[in-house]
This record gives structure tokens, C-alpha cells and sequence, in this order.
């Protein structure tokens, strides 16, 4: 099935080709990146803007770089949720109105649907798995028992992983977007010079809470005598990252062991991060555990992401009506139910 697939959750507006779920015959993202920088962080109605002007581009490029028209298509799935309503109405409607006039089958997707499936475009995977999903809006532990079969067994209580990144980034004047910046930073920094706390890591069960780790670096900063600067910034991004990384690890392979699991996948756009790649393969290799991490250009927001669950959606037939509407928030556990 020859699949047209569009993402417009926050702030990338992204369309792919991809075929039978697997094979991606294009991938595009145009980024607003320098849009929102100077505010540091996503404004959500320039967001919603920016996509009416770059979808009908994005769509069209994705066409051409695939070497297919609108008439070759068989399929059209789109991110429904969660995300900014503005941002998403824009991505849905589109979405809608090509198939509706295409005569296709519309397949709506839950990002971190997206994001979790990802790794199947490159290889297979074996279900059941835990899936840690991380990123500037998500930090969920989920059971993955199949596409479409989902259980939260932990989430985090306040601020995501990802934004905390981004918020430190900012206190420690680094710009926007701050995963990258501090994950660099990072790098060259000790990461054992400073012992910033880590929340809820010995506390049972699998939540999550990234809130005081942010507020720990903000007094830390606060307490020293003048502006943070060379190695001492590079130590404070280490110590962060450190803290923020054990958090994620110790508990994804404890949430794996209660379940029984000896696979894990770790998606969304953290994922991304040098410094838990490093310390999850470290772990893994001591706890007879496989994990997966996508390709970076699939952690990242992303159109082709979301043609593994909408070639399964549509060939199983839970394809979805012309009135579904976007929702910014949406429990995945719920998504095959809510699919209609």
C-alpha cells in the first residue's frame, strides 16, 4: 500500500511516502526552528501559521522525491494527537480533504504512536516490548503488546524530560532548542562534579518527575558568584545530563523487569541524546536486555514515523470518519478505540 502520510503536532510540519508500512520513499520536515528560537520555545499560533503556509510545499516535495502523484496513493494517515490544536487542525483538515477527494482511506495516528513504531521502518521487531517514549512534551514507560495495544505503566508528573532540557538550556543561556546544545555541552564536561538531585529514583513504581531537577540546576546557578562559563558550563550540562539519564534508565529496566520484558525501545525526540544511548547500551549489556533506539532522523517529529501504524489501521480496516477531529490530549492507551 502506497501510503501519504502528514505530521503537524508542534512546530515541524512533515509529509512522507511510505510503502506496505515499511519502505520510505521520502521523508520531508521543514522545521520553524528559527521562528521560535527568539522566543525560546513554541508559540503556538505563529506554529499554526507557519504550517498553512509550508504544507501544501512539504506535501508536494514528498510527492516529487518519491516519484509518485496524488493518483498512485492508496492510503493517507496524519497525526491526530496529541499536540496544539491550532498546529494539528492544520495537518488533520489537509489530510482529510486530499482523501476525501483522492476517494482513499484515512487513517488518524497518535504521535507517540508514531514515535514508538518508528524503529520498524528499519528493522523488525519482536512484540511484546517496553517502550520508553521521550521527549519535549512526553516522558511515558508503556507495554507495547502490538500496534495499536498499549498500556501506560508510568509517566512523568510535571515537566517532560525534554523540556526540562530545554528549560535548563535556557537558565544557562544556551538558546533554543536545548537538547542538542546541552547534549554537545555535555561531552566535555565531568559529569560527577555536581550532585544534582534525582527525583523519585528510589521511590516504587515507574513515575517520573524532571520538575526539581530543573529547579536544582536554577539555585545552583543562582548561588554562584558570576555568569557560568567554559569548563564550569560544560560540568554543570554534564551533572545535569547525568541525573536526568539515570532517572530514564533505572527506570525503564526496572519497569522491564516487572513486566517480564527483555526488549525495550526508546523514542521521541531525547532519544536523540548521545549521553542515554551511551548509558542504556551500557546497562543493557548487563542486564541480558535489547534495546532499540531509531535512527536519529526517526526520533526527531517526523511524517514517516506514522506509516507503520496507518498501514496496519487501514489494512485492518479502522479507518477513520470524515468528522474525526484533532485532540491535544489523548491517553495512548485508549488510541485503538479512539482511532474512529
Amino acid at each position: 500500500m502506497l501510503l501519504l502520510c502528514i505530521e503537524s503536532s508542534c512546530d515541524e510540519t512533515a509529509a512522507a511516502v511510505v510503502r506496505d508500512g515499511r519502505q520510505i520513499l521520502s521523508n520531508i520536515v521543514a522545521s520553524q526552528v528559527d521562528v521560535h528560537a527568539r522566543y525560546g520555545g513554541v508559540v503556538p499560533e505563529l506554529a499554526s501559521r507557519k504550517h498553512v503556509e509550508a504544507i501544501t510545499v512539504v506535501i508536494k516535495e514528498a510527492l516529487e522525491t518519491a516519484g509518485v502523484s496524488l493518483d498512485d496513493l492508496e492510503g493517507v494517515g496524519v497525526t491526530r494527537g496529541p499536540g496544539l490544536i491550532g498546529a494539528l487542525l492544520v495537518g488533520l483538515s489537509t489530510a482529510k480533504a486530499l482523501a476525501w477527494a483522492r476517494k482513499i482511506p484515512l487513517a488518524t495516528v497518535h504521535h507517540m504512536e508514531g514515535h514508538i513504531l518508528a524503529p520498524f521502518l528499519e528493522q523488525e521487531l519482536e512484540f511484546p516490548f517496553l517502550a520508553l517514549a521521550v521527549s519535549g512534551g512526553h516522558t511515558h514507560l508503556y507495554r507495547v503488546n502490538g500496534i495499536g495495544q498499549y498500556r501506560t505503566l508510568g509517566q512523568t508528573r510535571d515537566d517532560a524530560a525534554g523540556e526540562a532540557y530545554d528549560k535548563v538550556a535556557k537558565l544557562l543561556g544556551l538558546g533554543y532548542p536545548g537538547g542538542a546544545l546541552i547534549d554537545s555541552l555535555a561531552g566535555q564536561g565531568d559529569p560527577g562534579s555536581i550532585r544534582f538531585p534525582r527525583p523519585m529514583l528510589h521511590k516504587p513504581g515507574f513515575e517520573f518527575s524532571f520538575s526539581g531537577i530543573k529547579t536544582a540546576v536554577w539555585r545552583y546557578v543562582e548561588e554562584q558568584s558570576g555568569p557560568i562559563t567554559g569548563d564550569h558550563l560544560a560540568d554543570v550540562a554534564a551533572s545535569f545530563q547525568a541525573a536526568v539519564v539515570d532517572v530514564l534508565t533505572a527506570k525503564s529496566l526496572a519497569a522491564a523487569e516487572a513486566e517480564g520484558l527483555s526488549r525495550i525501545v526508546v523514542a521521541g525526540g531525547v532519544a536523540c541524546n548521545s549521553g542515554l544511548r551511551k548509558r542504556f547500551k551500557e546497562l543493557a549489556a548487563g542486564c541480558n536486555l535489547t534495546v532499540t533506539f531509531p535512527s536519529p532522523s526517526l526520533c526527531s517529529d517526523n511524517a514517516a514515523m506514522l506509516g507503520v501504524p496507518t498501514d496496519f489501521y487501514i489494512e485492518s480496516g479502522s479507518v477513520s470518519k470524515w468528522d474525526v477531529n484533532a485532540v491535544a490530549s489523548w491517553p495512548l492507551d485508549t488510541v485503538r478505540l479512539d482511532t474512529l
